[in-house]
Formats: C-alpha cells, sequence, structure tokens
C-alpha cells in the first residue's frame, strides 16, 4: 500500500486530513498552473481557508504543494477542494517595458515583484533587445520570452513549480526513463496533422521607419510544398530581429507534422510532469513511434492501492 500525507497549514495550525480515494495532480507544458483536487471528510477539528498552504507526499515522493483557491461543500460532510501552485499567480496582467534581458533575468523579475519563490533557473543566453508588454498575463510575458529564445538558439526550456519553487529548465534537463508501450496503458489514440502549427513557407514583413520601404523575408521549403501545397505563416518583424535568421528559424519549427498521443491510465510516474519527456515506442499498424515526445498534458491519479497517469504527448521533435 502507498503511503500518502496530505496535510493543510492554516492560520498556525497544520491538519493532516483524512482524504478520500482518488487524489488529482494536473500538470501542463506551459500556459496553465499545477492544479491538485481532493476530496476530504469535515470533521470537528478540521477548519481552514482559501489562501492556505497545502502540501501533497505520494509513496515518499513530494508532489504538490500549492494553496487553496476553491472550497465547495454539500451536505454529506464531504469538502471537494481545487489548489494551485505558484504558476497560479502567472494568470495576473502587468505592463513591463524591458531591455537587454534574458528570459531567465525575466524571470527573476516578475519573481521578485510578485513575491515568487524561486528554485533552479537555467541561464536561458539569448538576450532579447527590448519588448514593451502591455497589460498582458504573466503566462504571456515569459512565453514571449522563451519563444524568442527558442527562435534564435532553438533551446525550448520550460517553465514550472516543483514543491514550492519556480523552476526554469532546458527540456533536455527534464528526460525520463520512462518507456511508454503497448503494455503501459488502456488505451492510446496517435493523431498525425498538417491542420495546425504546420508551415512550409514563413513570411515576415517589416516596415523601414527610415526608407519608408517594406523588407520582406522569405523562408520556404519546396519539396514540402509539393507534397502539401502552400502553408503560409506570416508575421510581423521587430526593428533589431535578424529577418533571415528569424524566418529560418521559424520554417525549420514548423515544417513539420505534428504528433499527439494520447495515452490512459499508464502506470503512474511520479516524476512525470508537463514539459517531460519520454521513451515512446508503439506499432501503429502502418507505422512504428519509436522516438521521445514531450508531455503536453498529464493528470495523475493517486489511490492507496494504485497510480495511474493519463498523458497527452506531443512531438518527436516539437511543435507548439
Amino acid at each position: 500500500m502507498a503511503k500518502s500525507q496530505l496535510l493543510i497549514m492554516s492560520r498556525g495550525r497544520i491538519f493532516e486530513c483524512a482524504v478520500e480515494e482518488g487524489v488529482e495532480w494536473e500538470t501542463h507544458r506551459k500556459g496553465s498552473p499545477g492544479k491538485l483536487t481532493f476530496n476530504i471528510v469535515k470533521d470537528e477539528i478540521l477548519g481552514f481557508h482559501e489562501g492556505d498552504a497545502v502540501r501533497f507526499d505520494y509513496d515518499g515522493h513530494k508532489i504538490f504543494f500549492g494553496f487553496v483557491f476553491t472550497k465547495k461543500r454539500n451536505n454529506n460532510r464531504i469538502i471537494s477542494v481545487t489548489c494551485y501552485d505558484q504558476l497560479r499567480y502567472f494568470k495576473n496582467k502587468d505592463t513591463y517595458v524591458y531591455a537587454n534581458k534574458t528570459a531567465a533575468q525575466v524571470l527573476q523579475m516578475i519573481a521578485k515583484d510578485f513575491k515568487l519563490q524561486t528554485g533552479i533557473v537555467a541561464n536561458t543566453k539569448h538576450v532579447i533587445a527590448s519588448r514593451v508588454e502591455d497589460n498582458q498575463e504573466l503566462f504571456t510575458i515569459m512565453d514571449n520570452a522563451l519563444s524568442d529564445t527558442l527562435l534564435n538558439t532553438g533551446d525550448l526550456h520550460v517553465l514550472y513549480d516543483d514543491y514550492g519553487s519556480l523552476n526554469l529548465r532546458n527540456i533536455k534537463m527534464l528526460k525520463s526513463d520512462l518507456l511508454i508501450d503497448i503494455d503501459s496503458g488502456e488505451s492510446f489514440e496517435y493523431t498525425t496533422s498538417i491542420d495546425e502549427n504546420t508551415y512550409n513557407k514563413i513570411k515576415l514583413v517589416r516596415e523601414n521607419k527610415k526608407t519608408g520601404k517594406r523588407e520582406i523575408y522569405i523562408a520556404q521549403d519546396s519539396s514540402k510544398i509539393n507534397e502539401w501545397g502552400v502553408l503560409q505563416m506570416t508575421d510581423k518583424l521587430d526593428e533589431k530581429a535578424n529577418g533571415k535568421a528569424k524566418a529560418d528559424g521559424m520554417l525549420k519549427l514548423y515544417n513539420q507534422k505534428s504528433r499527439k498521443l494520447h495515452i490512459n491510465k499508464a502506470f503512474g510516474d511520479p516524476k512525470i510532469r508537463g514539459g517531460s519527456q519520454v521513451a515512446v515506442q508503439l506499432y501503429l499498424g502502418d507505422i512504428t513511434v519509436a522516438n521521445f515526445m514531450m508531455v503536453e498534458t498529464v493528470k495523475h491519479t493517486f489511490n492507496e492501492s494504485s497510480h495511474h497517469m493519463d498523458l497527452k504527448l506531443i512531438g518527436g521533435d516539437f511543435i507548439a
């Protein structure tokens, strides 16, 4: 039997809660906070509030540290609780004007302003010349900085909360030793598509204020255009951006099929979170998938006698 412990810290008191079966923990690769949901039985002693800290450990693993955001009570003494980790505060909106900062420095700036704890923050190296973020979600501000870094360096980073510390890490550091194969889950669904996020022609446009002329940069793959027809993405260029390098970088990123794999009720591994990479080896009739894929979303369900997870995977390579 796996031992689990759920603690709520409320106004100087600590409650160890009697939790019903099926504690759920969900994380995403980007744009969403980690979420813990559970049902507890109300007794005479238990009293807690929105904003209280919550800690959940399972089978010796530190799973979640976050805060109570929602309580729902029904008439049979059960309280349903929804908690989020620190990334919930990245839904806040703010205005930032910054220059000559890396994505890592942008994160440190935000964390300081909103009094958030940081842990491992990778050196993202690429210096962003200047950006104006006007009344944007903090998620969007970070995503813009990380997208810019990806296009200029080819390095993808994931922002996540690890048990109360915000980490920013290169996805190469989040490779797991988990293998997903035909025996891993109850069912799977595999999709390949050129219908979303696939482009074989990139067109970048910049209005040159000095000359009054429009500059256009194009990168394209003729063989893929013959195969798929023209799938074009058009975007604006900042004044200081290197047009050719950016167009080439975007073509490399988007000139491929998107791959998605859904696995239901795989054996649980507490190390797997949004942004993790897992090895996949599946025979799908006409093809074999044998490569690393990235966890877009994972939902863990913890029971006394079992732990399983539902996974949404993307990749081989990377499609945002």
